[in-house]
């Protein structure tokens, strides 16, 4: 079986002549890394396959065609203009920040590579393993490489196909169940992606120059379309329950003793072979998550904050029908756009000649008005609700303060805020609003106290009622609560714990009911039960960290921000 190559460009390589060969078979690339091997390869890919630059802001006009304006003023009629989708036809759109694109972008691209003729290149240059391109289109794309490790960039060439798909024969049914049993084992649950892998064994067996497919050409297919889409690792011998052996044949059946002899010396299944193959392609990073459980999150967001629709500022979005009033901006050439096709009919109605424009000039209505939007990200402000009762409060308050100023240190670059809750005793107090400022946070950490009795209830109830307010304010909010959740003081400040049960886990499902996010940390030295409880009357996340400092915190905190958080 041949092994994964070296260095990650070699597959790239292979990737990109394969799609050279048929770009509307395998849809496109999705090219992970902003390093000079991708730069490279992009520039070698440009000489087999016209590319075409999609502009990050573009609008429908553009993409998809339309009126061109202009000349449709000085002919007096409609003038259409082709799109990018149209321009691209038998190439191939190549876009660059393919991890920010717009989701309604997104969208047109999925339905033009579904329609076929039109083939994509994205150019993915996130940092955090969760952000990646829209699902919709890396799920349409044969092909993902990541080349952010690779240490290789001169002489990128892609040589010519010896041959075509066309000429290579269809895989056999063995072929076809092998391909399907290595990808359950990965995982992958994607019929285009077992088609991607069919059509990727063909198109090897084609650049070797052969008619039929071997062996390898279904490893290479594995290795390069499979093993980056696993979300989990394949069983292991050890894993596997032992086989019970077959039951010996009837005495009237049994045959020649050197037929189970060459039997048992057959070769393995296909399916093992392909499976081990994927194994050692599998990226490191990636198996690093695979190992440890944690299935790759394919989420659209950084944790910077949510997404909203404004009317004056903001990344600029298509315009829609509608009046400029209410703040609302006229989208004048989107207007005109929309007006110049009814010019002949509306001519005729006024009993003008449609012929010729009219002294007027152009007849406007009342639904040709289109209006501009804007859409603006809101302020993210993460509030920590910090259990500051009983022995364990020290270092609980030690750990959240550390991790408070840790978070505003990074707040300019992204557009967070702070807040801080700490409840103990019989009362629950916000110590510290919303805040960007770090000297402010200093001062007011500084001696806040600690000890007395566990009032989740209440602690929870203030930590929502700052929430709240933060949304009110057109700002999204996340919940961080800091407790082992062994609440012993009840809402009304009685001592008792079956009603402090109660109300804590009342006031949990009032946060869950209002949709904000949260995440319950246990950073006490033997976690219980009860966290994990709160954590799913939530409707959040429950993290385990015994032994935490303020830098774990930190990290464990942007790790687990949750991706709905920038949803539109």
């Amino acid at each position: 079986m041949t092994p994964a190559p070296a260095d990650p460009l070699e597959d790239a390589v292979l990737a990109a002549r394969l799609f050279a060969l048929a770009p509307t078979t395998f849809k496109g690339l999705n090219l992970r890394g902003s390093a000079p091997a991708r730069e490279a390869l992009v520039a070698a890919l440009g000489k087999a396959v016209p590319l075409r630059r999609l502009p990050g802001h573009v609008d429908d006009e553009r993409l998809l065609g339309g009126i061109d304006l202009a000349s449709s003023l000085a002919a007096g009629r409609p003038v259409r203009q082709t799109g990018l989708i149209e321009e691209a036809r038998g190439g191939a759109l190549i876009a660059g920040m393919a991890e920010r694109m717009d989701p309604s972008i997104a969208g047109r691209l999925a339905q033009a590579l579904d329609e076929g003729g039109t083939a994509l290149v994205l150019l993915d240059d996130a940092v955090e393993p969760d952000d990646a391109p829209p699902a919709s289109l890396t799920e349409r794309l044969a092909f993902a490489c990541d080349l952010a490790h690779s240490r290789r960039w001169q002489d990128v060439v892609l040589e010519g196909a010896c041959g075509s798909l066309a000429a290579v024969q269809p895989l056999s049914d063995a072929d076809l169940r092998a391909l399907a049993a290595t990808a359950e084992a990965l995982g992958v649950d994607s019929l285009r992606a077992l088609i991607f892998a069919g059509e990727a064994a063909r198109g090897l067996a084609a650049l070797a120059g052969r008619s039929v497919t071997d062996n390898s050409d279904l490893a290479g297919a594995v290795r390069l379309v499979l093993a980056p889409r696993a979300t989990r690792l394949p069983p292991s011998e050890h894993d596997a329950p032992p086989e019970e052996p077959p039951p010996p044949p009837p005495d009237s059946e049994q045959g020649d003793p050197s037929d189970s002899e060459s039997q048992q010396q057959s070769d393995p299944d296909l399916s093992e072979l392909l499976v081990e193959a994927a194994k050692a392609a599998i990226p490191a990073g990636l198996l690093d998550q695979l190992a440890s459980g944690k299935a790759p999150r394919r989420a659209t967001s950084s944790g910077t904050g949510q997404k909203r629709k404004a009317a004056t500022r903001g990344k600029p979005l298509g315009a829609r029908p509608g009046m400029p009033r209410g703040g609302h901006k006229l989208a004048l050439i989107d207007s005109l756009r929309a007006a110049v096709p009814w010019q002949a009919v509306r001519r005729r109605e006024l009993g003008e000649s449609p012929a010729r424009p009219p002294p007027s000039g152009i007849i406007m209505r009342k639904e040709d008005l289109r209006i501009r939007r804007f859409e603006e990200r809101a302020a993210r402000v993460t509030i920590f609700a910090v259990d500051a009762s009983g022995s364990a409060a020290a270092a609980r308050l030690a750990e959240a303060k550390g991790a408070v100023e840790l978070m505003l240190g990074q707040a300019y670059v992204t557009r967070s805020e702070v807040a801080l809750v700490a409840f103990r005793g019989t009362g629950a107090e916000l110590i510290l609003p919303p805040t960007r400022s770090l000297t402010r946070a200093r001062r007011t950490l500084a001696e806040l106290p600690g000890g007395g009795g566990t009032p989740l209830a209440l602690g929870l109830n203030a930590a929502r009622e700052v929430a709240e307010a933060v949304i009110a304010k057109g700002r999204s909010a996340a919940l961080v609560i800091l407790t082992d959740g062994r609440a012993n003081i009840a809402a009304d400040g009685s001592a008792g714990r079956p009603q402090a049960k109660d109300d804590a886990e009342a006031a949990a499902k009032a946060i869950a009911l209002r949709g904000i996010d949260s995440l319950v940390i246990d950073i006490s030295a033997r976690p219980g039960p009860e966290g994990a409880a709160l954590a799913a009357a939530l409707g959040g996340r429950f993290l385990a960290l015994p032994r935490a400092d303020a830098r774990m915190l930190q990290a464990a905190i942007n790790a687990v921000q949750p991706s709905a958080a920038r949803a539109a």
